[in-house]
């Protein structure tokens, strides 16, 4: 980071909007945008409000929808999903409508949901082929329980000292971005796998699966937003062509050093970013 907070990663990148800091703390920020308590919301929306400017933050009771939960580090939430672990699993792939018990649910939670919403536990997102694979799903997601009470996102250069050193970076960029971005993690690495790309939700590649890099000696970054369901709800908010592309702290702090002398000065990126009087 530059004097005053400036991220070096981003300038050299133009990103669109700042990167995100993911903070874990005991106490809200005052002001922070958040969830009702008990209300239905996407993660992703708290991240584009920290895009944006705005610092945002969510507890135990306010983390907007299970996945968001469980993306957060904030245990294991999909055991609490209407009807339990068997109608999730069933949500997720075939649906809920071909089980009595799934249909018993379905209409006590009817009169709480969106319409949209009622239709997809009925008949599934159908992410996964069948209700087993998706219990597998779930055994193979890094779970966390964070010991703190809230998860804060801040803009990067409006994280003041106090709040401590961001547990992860998230990087909102689009494609040219990205595949910098996975150039600049592979440029002083072990080996040339630095970036994992998880099946997972929008909220567990920024969270859960970066908190478990960062136990990592050799820390990879975590390529996200291949969550359809995640994608169309950011797409009113910062658009079609972003992804997000996320990194423990440890990790960006090399990435800051590796700017200066990297292909980030050099004109293939240059003319990519399209910096005027740059040969394309």
């Amino acid at each position: 980071m530059e004097n005053g907070g400036k991220s070096r990663v981003a300038d050299a990148l133009g990103l669109r909007h700042p990167p995100v800091a993911l903070l874990w703390a005991d106490e809200a920020p005052e002001g922070a945008t958040r969830f009702k308590k008990g209300g239905w919301g996407c993660v992703m929306w708290l991240v584009a409000a920290a895009a944006k400017g705005r610092t945002a933050a969510c507890d135990r009771e306010t983390f907007g929808c299970f996945g968001g939960g469980v993306g957060l580090g904030f245990g294991d939430q999909y055991r609490n999903f209407p009807g339990g672990m068997d109608c999730f699993c069933r949500f997720l792939s075939t649906g809920n409508e071909p089980s009595e018990e799934g249909r018993r649910v379905a209409e006590a939670v009817k009169p709480h949901m969106a319409p949209e919403a009622h239709e997809e536990f009925l008949h599934g997102e159908r992410y996964l082929r069948s209700p087993e694979l998706v219990a597998r799903f779930a055994e193979n997601l890094p779970m966390a329980d964070i010991p703190a009470r809230f998860v804060v996102f801040r803009p990067l250069t409006g994280a003041p000292p106090r709040s401590g050193l961001p547990r992860v970076v998230i990087f909102l960029a689009n494609p040219h971005q990205i595949a910098a971005l996975v150039v600049l993690v592979n440029y002083d690495g072990r080996h040339n796998e630095h970036v994992t790309v998880p099946f997972a939700a929008g909220c567990q590649s920024i969270g859960i699966y970066p908190y478990r890099e960062a136990e990592s000696e050799d820390p990879r970054a975590v390529l996200g937003l291949v969550d359809l369901s995640a994608r169309l709800q950011l797409r009113p908010k910062l658009g079609d062509d972003l992804f997000t592309f996320a990194v423990p702290w440890k990790l960006f702090e090399r990435m800051e050093a590796n700017v200066a002398g990297s292909f980030l000065e050099r004109p293939t990126w240059r003319a990519l970013r399209g910096d005027p009087a740059t040969p394309r």
